[in-house]
């Protein structure tokens, strides 16, 4: 049986102003969670996921913090509306933002190398979340480059302040402020870096600062697999485009397989056409299975494979235990055999 993914009612038991435009929100959550995660808040009519601040090693409270989005939905409710003692739907934490584990004979063995952290405004909230706990249940050295857009901006600066004064020889945070010093380049990234090109390095922030600093770290000679990147948001590149948008589904390709999508009990049987996605292909037959950010983050979209085989495009959400057991982001999800059966859960 696949980790639960429904949502459960959690208490608000304080709120912390951190700046201006940014809350942390501590949960009466008792739930298991790995450093990097995140949970899924659902208000407003629809879900966002928000990244834990909290440590499982060092603190004994779930929190998330959120930044007001100009214009956002469910960022603008929370702050204008949550108080201690309201309660919120929230999934389990979900994600594989997390610090890398190394296996040894007898077991899960300690991993020596560095952590190397670019971030970016509201970025800093999991590089907190896994600084904590690499600090705390390790003795790996710690370095964050934390970019912000004023002084005023900066989020959890008494906390990173204090774990500089706790772990003075294994804590490095350096802070990046463009009003004086400009947009952060290539040359600060590589510069950062160092020569420590076999660290891991964690990137979380807009998406054109993890660009620039994950396209410096390849130029650096950094290997693919040791850049960790969060991503939230979905962007125009990310989504696969047909060579002729303004087709009707009717004038597009013939199928080349068959889906069977099991929902509220129900089987469907329909075309699965090449390219599209086990969401696309229930959408375009008419179906309403869940879904929600459309980007392999959230898991609202879970469903389990019952029948053939399948691969995801982008999974920012399941861990290897349950892509094993047969569960897939219907949203990313994609048929690899010509039949496949994907069963939602009721």
């Amino acid at each position: 049986m696949g980790r639960d993914h429904g949502f459960h009612p959690v208490r608000i038991t304080r709120i912390i102003q951190e700046t201006p435009d940014t809350r942390t929100y501590v949960l009466d959550a008792p739930f298991p969670y790995r450093a990097g995660q995140f949970v899924t808040i659902k208000a407003c009519g629809t879900l966002r996921s928000y990244s834990m601040s909290s440590s499982p090693e060092t603190d004994a409270e779930l929190m998330t913090t959120v930044k007001r989005v100009p214009g956002g939905l469910v960022s603008n409710w929370m702050h204008d509306h949550l108080a201690p003692g309201d309660v919120v739907e929230t999934t389990l934490p979900a994600g594989v933002f997390c610090l890398r584990e190394g296996d040894g004979a007898g077991g899960v063995r300690e991993l020596a190398a560095p952590v190397v952290a670019f971030c970016g405004g509201s970025g800093i909230t999991p590089i907190l979340s896994l600084a904590k706990s690499a600090l705390a249940g390790s003795g790996r050295p710690v370095r964050v480059l934390a970019a912000d857009r004023d002084a005023g901006s900066v989020i959890f600066s008494a906390a990173l302040g204090e774990l500089t004064e706790r772990y003075p020889d294994r804590f490095e945070v350096r802070h990046h402020l463009d009003d004086r010093q400009g947009f952060a380049t290539a040359d600060q990234v590589r510069e950062f870096a160092g020569d420590t090109t076999e660290a891991d390095f964690y990137l979380c922030g807009p998406a054109p600062f993890m660009d620039l600093v994950e396209n410096a770290l390849l130029a650096h000679g950094v290997a693919p697999e040791r850049i960790f990147v969060e991503r939230f948001a979905q962007t125009a590149a990310d989504r696969p485009l047909r060579e002729n948008p303004e087709q009707e589904p009717e004038e597009l390709p013939e199928h080349d397989s068959t889906l069977t999508l099991v929902l509220s009990g129900k089987r469907h049987t329909l075309a699965q056409r090449s390219g599209e996605t086990f969401l696309e292909s229930a959408r375009r037959a008419g179906l309403a299975p869940p879904f929600s950010c459309e980007a392999g983050n959230c898991a609202t979209c879970i469903a389990h494979v019952t029948e053939g085989e399948a691969k995801m495009r982008v999974n920012n959400a399941l861990d290897d235990d349950e892509i094993a057991e047969g569960w897939v982001l219907t949203c990313q999800g994609e048929p690899t055999t010509p039949h496949v059966t994907v069963e939602y859960e009721d």
